[in-house]
């Protein structure tokens, strides 16, 4: 379970991202087991990966796949965005 939260700590499809992901649940977990308590050294990764799915669900890495799925294209094709005048 810590590899899916470092994944998606990454990004997930990025390598450089997983890898990057890795080491900060490593690191956050080592520093909260040296400094907390080690009793809490699984629940680190997943209040991490909590965090990062509230504020940046694609991840630190990861890409947006949204796309513009009628908003401009749509006004275009319409002609809104285009002034029509005739004097």
């Amino acid at each position: 379970m810590k590899t899916f939260a470092a994944a998606v700590l990454g990004g997930v499809g990025s390598l450089p991202g997983a890898v990057i992901g890795g080491l900060c649940i490593g690191v956050a977990e080592s520093l909260g087991a040296t400094y907390i308590s080690s009793t809490f050294r699984d629940g680190i990764a997943f209040l991490i990966l909590i965090i990062v799915l509230l504020f940046k669900p694609t991840g630190i890495l990861g890409k947006s796949n949204r796309k513009d799925v009628g908003g401009a294209q749509m006004r275009k094709r319409l002609g809104f965005l285009r002034c029509t005048r005739t004097r």
